[in-house]
């Protein structure tokens, strides 16, 4: 955890109360970190169906294969995170080392090893020693309480300055669900998934391929539109878990129309979650929401969207608070997608700064400077060719990104 907290930190954190059907403990094992907890444990008394996405990294970690391997089976039973150590990129090492921790787990609780999913987080390339915190588990699958989001959240973190936390609640089959969820993330955050860990657990009773079908579908407009650096992580991992504790639901079909509120509840929270995410940018001083309308298609605008959010000279400008919108131009232009310079408009906040492929004739440096000394800032651009419209969340480079990131491992 970073000595000072993100100035776009949110200025209260959601009161989370527990959600019945699954319990959480934490503990020091020491394995990067001193004096702090590293180890999460989270279990489920009764089998939770599971859902999950996780890195398009073409070299995940090893509990990402773990996770993988596992989701097929659609039964959590436990949930074992540790920060510090990403466990990725270490080879036979690191599949003993999932091998162990699952094995230690499944003891711990009483359940096969296929119910035990695994995250880690922090440096790749060092060997993870299991054996830090397989031997604290029979005392965290104990002392587990409902309460303890708060502390989860705390767990998991490495270079986040703040806990990640939200909770939403949802009618669903003529009952009120409940949907609590955490996050980790700071750095190495870009499409597909942010380095980024997410674990997400309602009380309702929803069958695995329902909940995955959910999850797939609400990552596209939360977790996969935000970027900090254009790095894809390794590790990201995002599980939903639900625990059927709620009492009196009707059952849920994939197709069932009393799933709206659900769905609903569910990307607010993931999106809440992603924009936290954002907002603990290392070394982020801003917040930009960069909207691409009138481009060829959706995921044409996103493409567009990305390539000018994750642009360090559009980052930097931001940083400088300076309204560069000429390099707004040059990453719509380098996007691959189709665009049309005489078309292009380009919008800082309710300013509009470039119109028909020139500088707008009523510009204003004053009107345009105000806005970018915000700590929120909105880029729109309108490209002029379609309907296609996406927005991404991204946040600015600043000295402290590349201090943070000079002297990680050390």
């Amino acid at each position: 955890m970073s000595g000072s907290v993100s100035p776009l930190a949110p200025k209260t954190y959601a009161d989370m109360p527990p959600v019945r059907g699954v319990r959480m403990a934490t503990a020091a094992a020491g394995i990067k970190y001193k004096n702090r907890t590293d180890v999460l444990m989270m279990v489920f008394d009764r089998p939770a169906a599971v859902a999950g996405v996780f890195t398009r990294s073409k070299c995940p970690s090893a509990p990402v294969d773990f996770c993988r391997a596992n989701l097929a089976h659609g039964v959590a039973r436990a949930v074992v995170v540790n920060s510090g150590n990403a466990n990725a990129f270490t080879g036979r090492k690191g599949r003993e080392s999932t091998k162990m921790t699952a094995e230690a787990a499944a003891k711990a609780i009483g359940c096969a090893e296929n119910e035990v999913f695994l995250a880690s987080t922090g440096v790749i390339g060092e060997p993870l020693d299991a054996t830090k915190f397989s031997g604290v588990l029979d005392g965290l699958a104990a002392s587990g309480t409902e309460d303890f989001w708060f502390e989860a959240a705390k767990a998991i973190m490495t270079t986040d300055t703040y806990p990640k936390v939200a909770t939403r609640t949802a009618d669903l089959g003529g009952v009120t669900v409940r949907i609590n969820g955490i996050a980790k993330g700071a750095g190495m955050i870009a499409p597909d998934m942010a380095t980024m860990l997410s674990f997400v657990v309602t009380d309702a009773d929803i069958p695995a391929p329902v909940l995955q079908s959910l999850l797939s579908a609400g990552v596209g407009p939360t977790f996969n539109a935000v970027t900090v650096d254009s790095d894809t992580s390794t590790s990201d991992t995002l599980m939903l878990f639900a625990t059927g504790a709620v009492a009196g639901q009707a059952p849920v079909t994939a197709d069932d129309a009393s799933l709206d509120g659900f769905r609903t509840a569910l990307n607010d929270l993931l999106r809440d979650l992603a924009l936290q995410v954002v907002r603990d940018g290392e070394g982020a001083r801003k917040m930009v929401e960069v909207t691409v309308e009138g481009a060829e298609s959706d995921a044409a605008a996103k493409r567009i969207a990305l390539s000018i959010a994750n642009s360090p000279l559009v980052k930097t400008a931001v940083a400088g608070e300076d309204a560069n919108w000429g390099r707004v131009v040059m990453a719509v232009g380098k996007s691959g997608e189709m665009a049309d310079r005489d078309r292009l408009a380009i919008w800082f906040g309710d300013v509009r700064v470039a119109v028909d492929g020139e500088r707008d004739p009523s510009y204003s440096e004053d009107a345009t400077t105000a806005v970018m000394q915000k700590q929120d800032i909105p880029v729109r651009v309108e490209i002029g060719l379609g309907n296609g419209r996406a927005t991404v969340w991204t946040c600015d480079l600043t000295k402290e990104y590349v201090e943070i990131n000079g002297d990680y491992r050390s």
